[in-house]
């Protein structure tokens, strides 16, 4: 006992000249970590004090730049906004299709001619058009949105492919004859294409895409679809 009891005297002997001061235990339980109640992360209003997080008030669509500019852009003027998307979503939709499908040289004047066509009628006419199926068919439970799909799928698209059809004849100087022929000829097919894509894309884009950004999402998707199109319209009636 003398000898354990001089091991213990000599160790806190050592410790204090060291300048370790010994842990004296408490019986009222064990404090808290310092890591838990000085960390930053644990602390409220972290948004506010992490430049991580940015100001709070700008953070929504922060991630990707210039989102949120373009999102500001879509509610002060959607129309123009739509109609530039869809335009960019045809330019690239063209001539990823002419490049790497029919290879190339790219044809100019048709990628010109589609890309405007997304600017002046895709646009446009889909801005009001999902506007007034979206006043119409209001919600997003399972009847409106598949309400939503067979209107859009099964009156919206023939309308679309007709006047698509239209634009590229009346752009290349054919006679309304040769019009009617390409829509009698193309129409059925260009409808089969868009049913194999489009009512699972309107699935996910009526039960949880807001009407402001349906634009922007199809023609997210679009792009990939309009390459199937912009074959099809290059095809001679």
């Amino acid at each position: 006992m003398k000898l354990f009891g001089a091991v213990i005297v000599s160790s806190c002997l050592a410790a204090q000249a060291f300048g370790v001061t010994p842990v004296v235990s408490q019986t009222k339980g064990l404090s808290k970590p310092a890591l838990v109640t000085k960390s930053p992360l644990r602390q409220k209003n972290v948004a506010e004090m992490s430049p991580l997080f940015r100001d709070p008030t700008v953070t929504r669509g922060g991630a990707i730049p210039g989102l949120q500019a373009y999102s500001d852009a879509l509610d002060k003027k959607p129309i123009t906004m739509k109609a530039l998307t869809s335009l960019v979503g045809w330019f690239l939709g063209d001539l990823l299709a002419q490049v790497f499908i029919a290879g190339g040289p790219i044809d100019y004047k048709r990628l010109a001619t589609l890309s405007f066509f997304g600017f002046i009628y895709h646009g446009p006419s889909g801005h009001y058009f999902y506007n007034w199926l979206d006043e119409k068919v209001p919600g997003t439970d399972a009847v409106p949105v598949f309400s939503k799909v067979a209107i859009d799928q099964l009156f919206w698209c023939p309308i679309f492919m007709s006047v698509f059809f239209t634009y590229l004849g009346l752009v290349n100087g054919d006679s309304f004859a040769t019009i009617g022929n390409k829509i009698k000829n193309d129409l059925f097919t260009a409808c089969q294409g868009s049913w194999k894509v489009w009512p699972a894309v309107h699935l996910i884009n009526f039960k949880f895409v807001s009407n402001k950004w349906r634009i922007p999402y199809i023609n997210a998707v679009q792009i990939a679809f309009n390459m199937f199109l912009s074959l099809l319209g290059a095809k001679k009636a």
